[in-house]
């Protein structure tokens, strides 16, 4: 409340309020326009005595109040209240104990008294605060002892110690002071006073660390209903204690699993916080940064505690809204539920500082004022009502509320998860003192060395190493490489002001990281050695199965050799017998052949016979047939006749015949009953039926019922019977016939019989021979067979013996290579443990660092491996390491920068465990990205509507994100994908994003990109991603502009190199690939090598194939060589090209604006080298780069000029200057130094006199001194001593730096030293001395800034290119770009952003780009929270293909006009043309401008021409002289004026209508009237101002003015003037005539005195130079002061010097006699009033200050602006009060205490002491 409106006012807004309240009653409502009255009340306030946060209030707020002061109660009177408290406590325990109440609370509070007097608040330890609070927690804490537990003196006083530590010491920071030691020292003081001597070692002789002290908990054992408040006498089982707990917690459903590593510190911690959780209304404050485990921590602690985490989800709108929606969650939970909760809050959360406000009243009062409404307070009073009422409450709103805020004081436990970087946190504390007075503060310190040790040691426990001593080694390494970094990031912090966060998330995830590095390498290396062995051990084999196969060939040899002569001797054998066996074969064929006729015969008569007897057997075979169907009941049937049937028995007595029986029926009848009755019939003879039998049958066979039909008609069996006999009857009869011819063919089978025997006979002894024969013929076809088959296996041996050969002899040379590569395979593998530390190392920490950081890093890792004995590679390189050869040239393929630095950066992007984010300044990375990832990569930015939807899609499917152009912050949404919050949920592993929960893919990436150049990351972001610094290096930059010179140059050398580059890269990798393929078919190869020809074959084609590709490669290596040694003679116009563009990114630190693009660069040098071209051919190499160099060098002032200011040009030309020759070491270190800093001498004790005081001031004879200390200007003090007279003549020159130098000196000295010596004497004439070095080192070009040409801008711009003007104060280029526009009959449509335009806008552009308009969009500063979606927009349009169907017109322009921010997009700066609209320095540059803004249609308007051109001329002079006035600064005017480019339009305007409406006779009264009175004098608001523009306009508008028969001179009164208005001048003529004019103005030329521009210029001067130093990197000093110790002497050397304040009342005494004027009185008075403001101020802040600095008084805002402004070098605005000033402390405090500031005061009191000291 008690906040000042600013410094200067005394008035505190809200007390002035209250004050209106106290005299007035009320206040007015302005809202009802009524006085509103505050009745019946009465105020009462408090406040703590000023100090910190609170101001003093003024007088006329504490006029209103009655003051009661509270003291602090008496030592004697707080021993007794808490000794009252502890008393009854320790009743209960043994007797021991129960006496200790007062010893305790004398302790505590004598050690409190001494805490307050030794550790005081200082700057760095604001939160060294403590009061009765502190107290009354150590008391608290000794009450949750229990008799169990504590059961002695000594285990109360361990108690006591660690209350103490827990509550006062847990604080302290670990500094070079030591406090906690001296806290220790503190309480075992304490102890021996108020224990019986009891001292610190006896009492903890038990305690496991001695320094920390002992170590309490409540979670031991829980098997008890209540927890015990005990002391851990085993550590090792309360860190198994705590490791089980966190095993439950990452077993717990939904909740996000935590991989702590446990060691001792973190599990101090976990005890610190869980003692304060399970105290009544404890709130903690943890401190530490980002990734030190403080909410991790925090969240074991309240888990063990069995407590509820409650936290808020940050997102992109959270606002005081949701805040206090989740207050009031919160509240519910604690107040009305009635649970434990804790609220974990962190620094990262505080969107606004109304957050802080209100935990700062939650923990001062438990609640938040106004937070429920009144319609929620019902539901409140319910929750609470029926608790309240168990509790005695009476039920009342006020008591239901008053019960509400306790039940949330006491269930909730507030968290506070704080970073100490920078001031924010002493800030918060002084602003909201209950951060301090209501939480207990446990600082989490870096983690010393011995902790650093401890973690590694953990994380190498299941290592398999050596010995344990390794393990040691490297946990030691581990330590020095966090510490180390730690170093490299505070040393980066103050040489470049680059901030970057080592925090313990680094070293876990370098323990983590060594452990995978060395896994990987170990198995790549192994496998690759193993590879090797195994194709080795198979040419092993194959080479010793070769003297084996030799013994065996010549012994198959000899065997084979007798298998062919024994295959000879039974080959004639069988010849042998062949022969007799083919004689046989002919006797035998001939035999067959004869008794083959006699068969044909045999035959002949057998078909004859056959054919006859074919005519019966039809019959026959018919009545066998019918035969066949009788059976024994057939036969019985007629059997069974008494007296058969006649046909029956006539049948059966003709059956009897042919069976020579009695043809009676009897007879019949007996035959019949025969058993073979059947058989005999179908058995008959058929062919010996004798003729009286036939005669017979023939009588019956004739008889007409012996037919088988008639007797089948009585009987079956009978008629069967009658055909049998028939066909008998009839097969005899042609027997008989045929019987002769049977007996001859008999006679014929009988003789044939005989004969074939014989030939069977003969046959059988043919099928012995033949047998004999094929036998010999197998016996010598095997033993063909096994000749041939001996011969093949020789022929096989053989050839396995030459298979061998070849492969043996072919693969020769890997055999040898490969037994070099195993051995230094096996090498590596030993030297990977170190290696592999120093990559894990790199990949942890090494990316926010530059080159030359990184390199130091290394080289001191390397260092420490030695040191500790460690294996590792002595040219060790991580690019080499870690990447294999063939993926980083694919990266260089793909856009990758070639250099080390660069490949460095591409290894930690893909291989770094935590999401990488690139500093990316020139878009290196981002394209590199798109290019890797190819189509399937998401891009999208944190403006993206859709980017949390592409995000979750990458997720979900694996793709790669691409989010780029973040800035400082990052959305809150993304927190769950940077920390990786993995959940599982089953098998899945799950990701929680805002109300999604999404599965993992493994696939996923996200690559995130930054434009900002030098962006303050904070440590929680650098715990989540990996920091890259991407921006490209001078050497990589130099590589990537040697191939674009040489492409323009040599565009065939450039083709083959880049063929020649792809042609090595595939021969290296199809060589790779080969070997592989080699050693994969070896270790393939099952068996002995050699029996595989295939794999024989392949291996010889692969060998072949590999032999080609390596003298292929050596061929394109060598040409490579030759390439790379003509490519080199181009390398001074790369390094060139090189050295500017840094130069220009450079200027991007001096002002925000001053963005340029490397794309854009690129461009510009491809355009500067086409444009130094000359005709001439055959320009060799050197000569084309110096004509490369010169144009390219031009190109970028030019290039650059227009978009700088007038006061940077100078700046950057002399830098441009500079860098170049510092490159061609023609800048000497120490000469730059002085020109940059002049000379400072601490000590002028030994100090040569100065020979010349009276022209040669103190600071001046520094510089001389000084210089004299450089070896090159050694003796210059010298000769001041002994020609000072010339030396005074030099010096006192209107234009030094264009005399020569006394004495031998002009000969002496380089151009830098000349500038020296200018520096050293005439500070006001560095800039034209600068001016002429630049002019003589560059050329007179770069000394004269290009003039403002908007048409040849417009020229070298696309529909890609906005087109940008930087305004200036008064300045608008609307004119300008409505008349080009008109020019190119072009539409413009203009919109003056401000509120509510943002939809205008859009509209014009989307309307320009599809009709080709221009646009142009003025004052963008005014609506900066639009210009995202501008850059958003602008970038989409860039970005779209030329000939797309949505493609820009190509006229479409966009113009935008803003005043200088650091907020205007990077990209728009970057892509676009960049204008400044400031007028130019200089008469002559100001009068161009004006003439490039007519054109020749202009120009030809005024019908009287030469009039027109003369007062035209002298129009541009006016406004020129007008404007350049203004560097006088109240020598010029005496006030500021804004004049612009309108009011010379409108001048113009009106010259061109008088002239023309007045041919005769020139107004000139009404010209001059216009224009000196209406149009630039109505901006002059001061007479004298107004008189001057006057006198120019009368002196410049004149008839002598138009006179073509004189020169008019525009300064007369300079002699010799070349300010002369050309006679009758066209355009270009006039323009020829300006640029005549010189370069640099003399002050007379305005009718100024020469000394007049003198103060001017040294601000100038002094400009220029801290803006160089400015761009220097800073130099740390080992060992120097602090900026506290800084401080402080400089304050009591200020108070020494300050003079004491004035005795007013004796000066108005004095003067009061006195007869002199009053006015001179009145002036007297209030000086010395002005003066005794400004001492007693003085005086009183350099006192605050000093006690501030010690820590004695609390360090407030105020005394931190003034400690900034002192170490600045600059006067606090609290001292500005009698005179401003802009010089630093120390000579301004000598203008307080010089005679011509103070003692002026003195001298008018007539010699009457005025100082009360006097």
């Amino acid at each position: 409340m008690p906040q000042k409106s600013s410094i200067e006012s005394p008035f505190q807004p809200p007390l002035e309020l209250l004050r209106l309240w106290i005299d007035y009653g009320g206040w007015y409502d302005r809202s009802k326009c009524a006085w509103r009255f505050v009745l019946d009340s009465q105020l009462v306030t408090a406040m703590a005595p000023p100090s910190g946060g609170r101001a003093v209030i003024c007088n006329r707020i504490q006029a209103r109040f009655h003051l009661v002061n509270i003291t602090t109660p008496e030592d004697s009177q707080l021993t007794r209240i808490f000794e009252s408290i502890l008393t009854p406590k320790l009743q209960e325990f043994d007797n021991e104990i129960k006496p200790m109440s007062r010893p305790i609370a004398l302790a505590t509070i004598g050690l409190y008294r001494s805490v307050l007097d030794t550790f005081l608040p200082t700057p760095e330890k604001s939160h060294y605060q403590f009061n009765l609070r502190d107290v009354a927690k150590v008391v608290q804490g000794a009450l949750q002892a229990d008799k169990q537990h504590f059961d002695t003196s000594q285990s109360i006083i361990r108690l006591w110690c660690h209350e103490c530590m827990r509550v006062f010491s847990d604080r302290f920071l670990q500094d070079a002071s030591e406090d906690t030691a001296r806290f220790m020292d503190m309480v075992n003081v304490s102890m021996k006073q108020n224990f019986e001597d009891e001292d610190w070692d006896k009492v903890m002789e038990n305690v496991d660390d001695l320094h920390y002290g002992p170590v309490l908990c409540s979670f031991m054992d829980d098997n008890t209903g209540t927890l015990a408040y005990e002391e851990v006498t085993d550590f090792s089982l309360l860190a198994r204690r705590c490791e089980d707990r966190l095993e439950d917690y990452n077993l717990e459903p939904k909740l996000i699993n935590m991989n702590l590593v446990l060691f001792k510190d973190a599990v101090r911690h976990v005890c610190r916080i869980h003692r304060v959780l399970m105290m009544p209304r404890g709130n903690l404050m943890l401190v530490g940064v980002g990734g030190s485990g403080r909410q991790s921590l925090a969240r074991l602690a309240s888990y063990i505690a069995e407590i509820d985490i409650f936290a808020i989800e940050i997102t992109k709108q959270y606002r005081l809204v949701e805040w206090h929606d989740d207050m009031k969650r919160l509240f519910e939970e604690a107040g009305t539920s009635n649970k434990p909760i804790t609220f974990l809050f962190n620094d990262t959360q505080i969107k606004e500082q109304a957050f802080l406000e209100d935990i700062n009243n939650i923990l001062s009062s438990g609640e938040i004022p106004n937070l429920y409404s009144k319609d929620e307070l019902p539901a409140i009073y319910d929750g609470v009502r029926k608790r309240a009422t168990d509790a005695g409450c009476d039920g009342t709103q006020g008591e239901l509320w008053t019960y509400f805020v306790e039940s949330v004081r006491s269930n909730l436990h507030i968290i506070l998860a704080m970073s100490p970087v920078g001031s924010a946190l002493r800030t918060r504390c002084l602003f909201y003192p209950g951060l301090i007075n209501n939480t207990t503060i446990d600082w989490f310190h870096r983690w010393p060395a011995d902790a650093l040790t401890a973690v590694g040691s953990a994380f190498l426990s299941n290592l398999v190493l050596d010995c344990d001593d390794t393990k040691s080694n490297i946990s030691s390494v581990f330590s020095m490489v966090h510490l180390s970094a730690q170093d490299s990031s505070d040393k980066m912090l103050q040489e470049l002001k680059r901030h970057n966060y080592i925090t313990p998330t680094h070293f876990l995830e370098l323990a983590r990281g060594y452990r995978t590095v060395l896994s990987a390498k170990r198995t790549e290396i192994g496998d690759a050695r193993d590879k090797l062995s195994n194709g080795l051990a198979k040419l092993i084999e194959a080479r010793d199965g070769v003297q084996i196969m030799s013994v065996e060939l010549e012994k198959k040899k000899v065997v084979c050799a007798q298998s062919q002569k024994d295959c000879e001797n039974l080959l004639v054998e069988i010849v042998s017998e062949r022969r007799v066996a083919d004689e046989q074969r002919k006797q035998v064929e001939a035999d067959s052949e004869r008794i083959g006729k006699e068969e044909i015969d045999c035959k002949a008569i057998a078909d004859d016979a056959e054919a006859e007897l074919n005519v019966a057997l039809p019959a026959l075979e018919k009545a066998m047939a019918e035969v066949e169907k009788l059976d024994k009941s057939a036969i019985s049937e007629v059997k069974a006749y008494k007296s058969p049937p006649k046909q029956v028995e006539t049948v059966l007595a003709a059956v009897m015949i042919l069976f020579s029986k009695q043809t009676d029926w009897n007879t019949a009848k007996k035959v019949l009953g025969e058993a073979n009755f059947l058989q005999s019939v179908k058995s008959y003879d058929k062919d010996n039926v004798g003729p009286s039998i036939m005669k017979k049958i023939k009588g019956y066979v004739s008889q007409a019922d012996f037919k088988p039909e008639a007797v089948g008609a009585v009987s079956k069996a009978a008629g069967a019977l009658c055909v049998w006999v028939h066909a008998i009857y009839i097969y005899a009869n042609v027997a008989k016939e045929v019987a002769p011819k049977r007996a001859r063919l008999k006679g014929a089978q009988e003789s044939l019989a005989v004969k074939q025997a014989s030939l069977r006979k003969a046959q059988e002894e043919l099928a012995e021979v033949t047998a004999k024969v094929n036998r010999l013929k197998q016996k010598y076809d095997n033993s063909v067979g096994e000749k041939n088959r001996l011969r093949a296996e020789a022929d096989q041996m053989q050839m396995l013996l030459e298979r061998a050969d070849k492969l043996v002899n072919g693969l020769a040379g890997e055999n040898e290579r490969w037994q070099v590569s195993i051995g230094h395979l096996q090498g590596e593998l030993t030297r990977c443990l170190g290696d592999s530390l120093v990559a894990a190392a790199f990949l942890s920490y090494a990316g926010p660092f530059d080159t030359q950081y990184r390199s130091r890093l290394v080289s001191s890792w390397l260092d420490a491996l030695k040191e500790k004995h460690l294996p590792f590679t002595d040219s060790f390189t991580f690019a080499v390491f870690c990447a294999r050869p063939t993926d980083v040239r694919q990266w260089n393929i793909q856009g990758l920068p070639a250099d080390d630095f660069s490949t460095e950066n591409g290894v930690i992007s893909v291989r770094c465990s935590r999401w990488p984010l690139m500093v990316d300044p020139q878009n290196q990375a981002n394209k590199w990205v798109r290019r890797m990832e190819e189509s399937r990569l998401r891009v999208v930015d944190l403006k993206s509507k859709n980017m949390l939807r592409e995000i979750e899609n990458g997720i979900v499917y694996g793709l790669p994100v691409l989010l780029q152009d973040i800035l400082e912050e990052l959305d809150p949404a993304l927190e769950p994908v940077l920390a990786k919050a993995l959940i599982k949920v089953g098998n899945r592993e799950v990701l929680r994003l805002g109300d999604k929960e999404l599965d993992y893919n493994k696939d996923f990436k996200l690559y995130m990109t930054t434009k900002l150049g030098n962006p303050h990351y904070t440590p929680e972001v650098s715990t989540k991603a990996t920091i890259i610094n991407f921006a490209v290096k001078q050497k990589g930059l130099e590589a990537q502009l040697l191939g674009t010179v040489v492409q323009k140059e040599q565009p065939a050398l450039e083709r083959q190199k880049s063929d020649l580059t792809l042609r090595v890269a595939a021969g290296k990798k199809k060589l790779v690939d080969l070997e592989d393929e080699i050693l994969r078919l070896l270790s393939e190869t099952e068996g002995s090598l050699l029996e595989n020809e295939s794999l024989v074959d392949t291996l010889q084609q692969s060998k072949i194939a590999s032999d080609d590709v390596s003298r292929q490669l050596k061929e394109a290596e060598e040409t490579e060589i030759r390439i790379d040694a003509k490519r080199e003679e181009f390398r001074p116009a790369a390094t060139r090209s090189s050295v500017a563009y840094f130069v220009l990114a450079d200027m991007g630190r001096i002002d925000a604006m001053y963005q340029f693009s490397l794309d854009s660069y690129v461009d510009l040098f491809s355009q500067s080298m086409d444009e130094s071209r000359t005709g001439t051919k055959g320009v060799n190499s050197a000569d084309r780069c110096r004509q490369i160099n010169s144009a390219h060098t031009l190109s970028v002032y030019k290039y650059t000029c227009r978009g700088l200011f007038e006061r940077d040009k100078l700046l950057f030309a002399l830098q441009l200057c500079l860098r170049i020759m510092t490159g061609e070491n023609k800048i000497p270190t120490q000469e730059f130094d002085f020109f940059c800093h002049g000379g400072v001498v601490v000590d002028r004790h030994d100090q040569r006199p100065n020979p010349c005081p009276e022209w040669i001031d103190a600071g001046t004879w520094d510089n001389i001194t000084e210089l004299d200390n450089i070896p090159t200007c050694m003796g210059i003090a010298s000769a001041f001593e002994q020609g000072h007279r010339d030396w005074r003549a030099w010096f006192t020159s209107s234009k030094p730096e264009e005399m020569s130098l006394p004495g031998d000196w002009e000969n002496k000295v380089t151009e830098l030293q000349r500038m020296c010596i200018i520096r050293a004497l005439r500070l006001d004439r560095v800039l034209f001395c600068a001016t002429r070095f630049v002019s003589m080192n560059l050329g007179p070009q770069f000394a004269d800034p290009p003039p403002f040409d908007l048409k040849a801008i417009f020229a070298c711009s696309n529909y890609r290119t906005p087109l940008i003007f930087v305004l200036s104060p008064g300045v608008d280029p609307t004119a300008q770009v409505k008349s080009l526009a008109l020019g190119q009959n072009m539409a413009v449509d203009i919109c003056a952003l401000g509120q509510g335009q943002a939809s205008v806008a859009a509209k014009l552009i989307n309307l320009g780009l599809r009709n080709g308009t221009w646009v142009f969009l003025a004052n963008c500063h005014l609506m900066l929270s639009w210009m995202p979606e501008l850059e958003k927009c602008v970038s989409e349009y860039c970005t779209v293909t030329e000939g797309a169907s949505d493609a820009p017109h190509n006229d479409f322009r966009l113009w935008l006009s803003a005043s200088p921010s650091p907020h205007f997009p990077i990209f728009i700066l970057q892509c676009g043309i960049k204008m400044t609209t400031e007028p130019p320095r200089g008469l002559r540059a100001n009068m161009m401008k004006l003439y490039n803004l007519v054109s020749e249609e202009q120009y030809s308007r005024c019908q009287q021409r030469f009039k027109y051109r003369r007062l035209h001329f002298a129009l541009c002079w006016f406004h020129a002289i007008l404007l350049e006035r203004r560097k006088f600064k109240n020598m010029g005017f005496n006030v500021p004026y804004e004049f612009n480019e309108s009011d010379y339009s409108i001048c113009h305007d009106l010259i061109i209508v008088f002239l023309d409406e007045y041919p005769d006779q020139t107004p000139f009264d009404a010209m001059r009237y216009l224009i000196a009175e209406a149009n630039y004098g109505g901006r002059v608001t001061d007479a004298l101002d107004r008189k001057l523009v006057n006198v120019y306009i009368n002196q410049f508008f004149c008839e002598d003015a138009l006179d073509p028969q004189t020169t008019f001179n525009l300064t007369p009164h300079v002699p010799d003037s070349p300010y002369i208005i050309p006679s009758d001048a066209d355009l270009p003529g006039a323009k020829d005539a300006v640029k005549n004019f010189p370069q640099s103005d003399a002050a007379v030329a305005f009718g100024q005195h020469a000394n007049a521009d003198i103060a001017s210029q040294i601000e100038d001067s002094n400009t220029l130079l801290g803006t160089i130093v400015s761009l220097q990197p800073k130099s740390i000093n080992v060992g120097s002061e602090s900026l506290e110790q800084k401080v402080l002497v400089n304050c009591r050397l200020m108070q020494e010097q300050a003079p004491s304040i004035f005795n007013v009342a004796a000066l108005q005494t004095t003067m009061g006699q006195r007869a002199d004027p009053e006015p001179m009185k009145t002036v007297l008075y209030q000086e010395a009033d002005r003066y005794n403001t400004l001492l007693s101020t003085l005086h009183r802040t350099l006192r605050a200050l000093e006690l501030g600095v010690q820590g004695l008084v609390v360090f407030t805002p105020a005394l931190e602006e003034i400690m900034g402004a002192l170490l600045n070098f600059k006067v606090p605005r609290a001292w500005s009060k009698c005179y401003p000033s802009l010089k630093p402390p120390g000579p301004w405090m000598r203008d307080l205490v010089s005679e011509t500031r103070v003692f002026l005061l003195i001298k008018f009191s007539c010699g009457v002491s005025l100082r009360y000291n006097e």
